[in-house]
């Protein structure tokens, strides 16, 4: 029988699109049903109308349907995808702590925004989840939705939901690495493990042999240098290469953020979170997506280097393939915590999703990771618990938070940011 695909949050339309032509690109899959779901209807009707010309184009029969009914898209579903947000605000988010001298540059997966985002979005994907389990008791759950390592944890903890968190960190940096030693991306290979956004290439290989030299080798070019100044000098000082931007890694750490000097050095000023940037970046791609469903012109579907669709496929098909997913630490990564959210190679075919043992990090590595571990399990422990006082302490145990601030403005950053958040945290009251 065709699959069925949920997509909850549609209208993220940078992604909503990526997976539309990917799928497209799939002949297996070209009876299958995709179910795109959104709260927001205006955009929903846009999506939807760029998603069935774009399928009449490439001569694909599958089915589109839209949906403001978050339980009819997930009825019979074979897979669901999440893309959602929860009440995410620039000014509470980003601004608030801000204010109090914490400088995140992202702040939607670490940190003081990243911690309040899961408090507020983690409870709505464990209701979908509920909602898989009574409506499509078989699907499989990809989760794109952040902050990646605490939803996933909390997924794995409190549902029966076969899950998997995804990513393109992954993707992406080995592209980054080739392009760095002056190398075609088909003629590298890696093997990276860690947690979302902090995963460690441990072999960076070029055609069999090891790469780390002709990398190590490209850093000392001040020119590449100031391509990735945080990811490149985290491998100067830890010996390996991490897979999540320079901008977003700089909040990962105590070293980069606290300091206008060390910011300037490392040219973190220049890409620090703008919010109308952002906005403007959205609202580009969204126009554009407009402007193609109501176009003339034919459509070629190509396809994107997201997971998510290769997972469909291998499972369809039987065809395996290796990816990166966020999955629970059963042993995999020796030297984190048991249950702890992990990044990790697996292996899919048609009987699921099967995560690869890693064995231990470099200590350095690990203990690095753990860190921000520490945060992701007190932030698991507070939507798990409804405990206001993990969510508090998941903050004071963040590495750039607590490098900045002392505990007792820490806890006054806090109240602050639980207060702005009002309604949205009632469930923890």
């Amino acid at each position: 029988m065709a699959p069925k695909i949920s997509l909850i949050g549609a209208g993220s339309v940078v992604f909503a699109r990526r997976l539309l032509q990917d799928v497209a690109c799939v002949p297996e899959l070209s009876e299958a049903t995709v179910s795109l779901m959104d709260v927001d209807e205006q955009r929903l009707d846009v999506i939807g109308r760029f998603a069935k010309k774009l399928m009449r184009d490439a001569g694909t029969n599958i089915r589109v349907e839209t949906t403001a009914d978050r339980r009819a898209s997930l009825e019979d579903a074979d897979y669901v995808l999440t893309t959602i947000r929860v009440g995410d605000d620039y000014d509470k988010d980003i601004g608030i702590p801000l204010k109090y001298g914490v400088d995140q540059s992202v702040g939607d997966t670490v940190g003081p925004g990243g911690v309040f985002k899961g408090l507020r979005t983690v409870p709505v994907l464990l209701d979908i989840c509920a909602d898989i389990e009574e409506l499509a008791p078989n699907a499989w759950l990809l989760n794109y939705t952040n902050p990646m390592a605490i939803a996933c944890w909390a997924i794995n903890d409190m549902t029966d939901v076969p899950t998997v968190g995804l990513c393109h960190s992954v993707q992406r940096t080995t592209q980054d690495l080739a392009a760095y030693i002056g190398a075609p991306r088909e003629s590298v290979s890696a093997w990276v493990a860690g947690i979302n956004h902090l995963a460690w290439f441990l072999r960076f290989e070029r055609d069999g042999e090891d790469a780390y030299p002709q990398l190590m080798e490209a850093m000392s070019d001040p020119e590449t240098f100031a391509k990735d100044t945080v990811r490149f000098e985290v491998m100067r000082q830890f010996g390996y290469f991490v897979t999540e931007s320079t901008r977003h890694m700089s909040e990962y750490t105590p070293y980069f953020r606290t300091d206008p000097a060390v910011m300037e050095e490392f040219k973190l000023n220049q890409i620090r979170q703008d919010l109308a940037r952002r906005t403007q970046r959205v609202d580009t791609h969204y126009e554009q997506l407009r402007a193609d469903a109501v176009s003339t012109e034919p459509m070629t579907p190509t396809r994107s280097d997201e997971y998510a669709c290769r997972i469909i496929e291998a499972m369809e098909t039987g065809r395996p393939t290796i990816i990166n997913a966020n999955v629970s630490n059963t042993g995999l990564i020796t030297n984190l915590p048991e249950g702890s959210c992990v990044e990790v190679p697996c292996t899919v075919d048609r009987l699921g999703v099967h995560p690869m043992a890693v064995g231990d990090l470099p200590p350095q590595c690990a203990s690095l990771s753990r860190a921000n571990v520490a945060v992701q399990e007190m932030a698991t422990l507070a939507i798990s618990d409804l405990d206001r006082e993990s969510a508090f302490h998941a903050i004071a145990l963040d590495p750039l938070t607590a490098a900045k601030l002392s505990l007792a403005e820490i806890r006054q950053m806090f109240d602050e940011m639980w207060a702005a958040n009002g309604d949205a945290l009632a469930l923890y009251e």
